[in-house]
C-alpha cells in the first residue's frame, strides 16, 4: 500500500476516514451520522468501525469512523494499529482504490499516527498472485492512504515504521509462496533481489563448501532432494566498527515431508512454512538494513529440502556435525534441530557473535504447551530472555519463557553417539532446546524461538488475514531498537 501525506483534502475523495477516541463524537459530524453511530451502538471502542454517507461542498462522501479505544490505555499503540487495519478490512476489497486519512482535528502524536498507518497497510498485504478467477468484488481495489492534516512528526515515524512493514510483507511473502516454487536456491536469489543496493553483504554456501567444512548434519537433512541445500548469511555492519555481531539464526526447511518418517498425508502442505524462521530472519534483516540499524547483525538461514528418495538418511543413520559431535538419527522428521545444530556451530566459528537469537518452527509440542498466542523461548542467559520478553510485550510478538536443564539432558543421550535427535513424547520441546544448546559454545548467551504455533494463521489477527502472520519481524527490530541501539 502506498502512503502519501497532504495537507488538504483531496477534491476527488471520496471515502475519508477518521480516528475517533472511546466516548468521543467529532464535532462537524452531521445529525445523521451521530443518530447511526448511536444506533449501531459504535462506542469508539478499538477496531470498531461506524460509516455513513455526507454531503461535503456538493459531493456525497462516505465517512468512516474507526475506533482508537481508551486514550489512556496501557495498549494505546496497538489498539491504534487495530484501528487502521479495521478500516483496512473494511475497505480493502469495497471497490475504492483511495482511502483518505483525515488527521487535522485529531489528538492523535506522530507515533501513535503512524501506528494507524502501520496498521492499514499491514492488515491490507494479500497474497493474489497465483488466483486467477477471483470476483471483481474479491479483488483487492485500495492501493492508496492519503493522509491530510498529519501531526507533527508523522512523516518521519512512519519513514521508520515503513521498513518495519516492509519486513514483516517480506517474511509472509516467503511463508506463503509454495514449495515449488520457494526453495533453498529460490529464496536465496529471492533475498539477493530484495537486499541489492541496500549495503548489506550476502554469502552463500552451497553444498559442495558445506561438505568441506563438514556440515553432515545439515547435509543429511536434504539427501532426499534434488533442491541443493544453502546456507545464507546477511551481514550488515551499522555499529561500532569492529564489535562483535548479534546473530539472528533461522531454520530454513522449505518443505518438509518427514522425509523417511513421513508425516500423514492431511495438513501436509502446510509444511511448506516449516521455513517459518529463516522467513522472519530475512524479513527482520531487510526491515533493520532498510532503517540503517546502529548495530552490528549478521542474519543466518539454514535452507533445506526434506524429502523421501532412496539417497535420503534413515531412522537409525549417524552423522557428524561441523562441530565434530555425531548424532543418531532416530526420526528424520526432527530434521530442523540437524539443520540449526550446523547453521548455529558456523554462525559462532565464521562471526563470533556476541548473542545469538534462534528461530525455528521446531516443535509441535510447542503448540500443545503455548497454542497459538505465545511463542516458547528457552535460554541460557536471564537478561536475553527478558529482553525477548519485553521487545514481544511492546511489538505484539509475544513470547514466553521454558526451561532448559541438565536433568533434560539424558533424554537425549544415545547409546552409540554422542546424542540422539529425539528425546521421546515428554518434554518435547525442552529436549530440541538441549539438543540445540549442545552446539552453543563457550556460554554465549543464546536463546531459542520456537514459533511452530506463530508463523500461520488459520483466523485473522490483530494486523494480518488468514495465513502467514510476519512472526519475528516486529520482534527482533524492537529488541535491536531496545538493546543494541540506545
Amino acid at each position: 500500500m502506498e502512503i502519501q501525506f497532504t495537507q488538504s483534502r483531496p477534491p476527488s475523495a471520496r471515502l475519508v476516514a477518521q480516528v475517533i477516541e472511546k466516548g468521543k463524537v467529532p464535532a462537524d459530524l452531521d445529525k445523521a451520522m451521530v443518530e447511526g453511530m448511536e444506533a449501531a451502538r459504535f462506542k469508539g471502542n478499538s477496531g470498531q468501525v461506524f460509516d455513513g454517507f455526507a454531503e461535503r461542498d456538493g459531493q456525497v462522501i462516505r465517512i468512516a469512523l474507526a475506533g482508537a479505544g481508551d486514550r489512556n490505555s496501557e495498549a494505546r499503540l496497538a489498539n491504534l494499529e487495530k484501528a487502521g487495519a479495521a478500516l483496512a478490512t473494511k475497505y480493502q476489497s469495497s471497490g475504492v482504490e483511495d482511502l483518505v486519512l483525515d488527521l487535522t482535528d485529531s489528538a492523535l502524536s506522530g507515533e501513535e499516527a503512524a501506528c494507524v498507518l502501520l496498521g492499514l497497510r499491514l492488515r491490507n498485504w494479500r497474497y493474489d498472485i497465483y488466483r486467477t478467477k477471483m470476483k471483481d468484488d474479491q479483488k483487492i481495489t485500495l492501493v492508496r492512504t492519503i493522509v491530510v492534516g498529519a501531526p507533527e512528526g508523522t512523516e518521519a515515524a512512519w519513514d521508520d515504521m515503513a521498513h518495519v512493514a516492509a519486513g514483516v510483507e517480506f517474511t509472509r511473502e516467503l511463508i506463503t509462496e509454495p514449495a515449488n516454487i520457494l526453495y533453498p536456491e529460490s529464496f536465496v536469489e529471492r533475498c539477493r533481489t530484495r537486499f541489492e543496493g541496500t549495503g548489506a553483504e550476502l554469502i552463500v554456501l552451497d553444498e559442495a563448501e558445506m561438505e568441506k567444512l563438514g556440515m553432515g548434519s545439515l547435509l543429511g537433512v536434504g539427501l532426499g532432494s534434488d533442491r541443493e541445500s544453502r546456507i545464507l548469511a546477511i551481514r550488515w555492519n551499522g555499529g561500532t566498527p569492529g564489535e562483535a555481531p548479534t546473530a539472528f539464526v533461522g531454520k530454513g526447511v522449505t518443505f518438509d515431508t518427514g522425509g523417511i518418517s513421513i508425516k500423514p498425508g492431511p495438513g501436509m502442505e502446510d509444511m511448506k512454512w516449516d521455513m517459518g524462521g529463516a522467513g522472519a530472519v530475512a524479513g527482520a534483516m531487510l526491515a533493520l538494513v532498510g532503517r540503517k540499524a546502529r548495530a552490528n547483525l549478521v542474519g543466518v538461514m539454514g535452507l533445506v529440502e526434506n524429502m523421501p528418495d532412496g539417497k535420503a538418511q534413515r531412522p537409525g543413520d549417524v552423522v557428524t556435525s561441523m562441530s565434530g559431535q555425531t548424532i543418531e538419527v532416530l526420526n528424520t522428521d526432527a530434521e530442523g534441530r540437524l539443520v540449526l545444530a550446523d547453521a548455529l556451530h558456523w554462525t559462532q566459528e565464521e562471526f563470533q557473535p556476541a548473542r545469538i537469537v534462534d528461530f525455528a518452527t521446531l516443535t509441535g509440542a510447542m503448540i500443545i504447551a503455548l497454542g497459538h498466542e505465545f511463542a516458547g523461548v528457552f535460554s541460557n542467559d536471564d537478561q536475553l530472555a527478558k529482553d525477548l520478553y519485553e521487545a514481544g510485550e511492546v511489538s505484539g510478538d509475544r513470547n514466553w519463557r521454558m526451561p532448559i536443564d541438565p536433568a533434560y539432558d539424558k533424554l537425549i543421550n544415545s547409546p552409540i553417539a554422542d546424542m540422539k535427535n529425539i528425546g521421546g513424547r515428554a518434554a518435547g520441546s525442552i529436549t530440541a532446546a538441549q539438543f540445540l544448546q549442545r552446539f552453543i559454545a563457550d556460554d554465549t548467551p543464546w536463546a531459542h524461538v520456537d514459533v511452530a504455533g506463530m508463523v500461520w494463521s488459520d483466523k485473522p489477527g490483530r494486523t494480518w488475514g488468514k495465513g502467514a502472520t510476519g512472526y519475528g519481524v516486529r520482534l527482533l527490530d524492537r529488541f535491536v531498537r531496545d538493546t543494541l541501539e540506545k
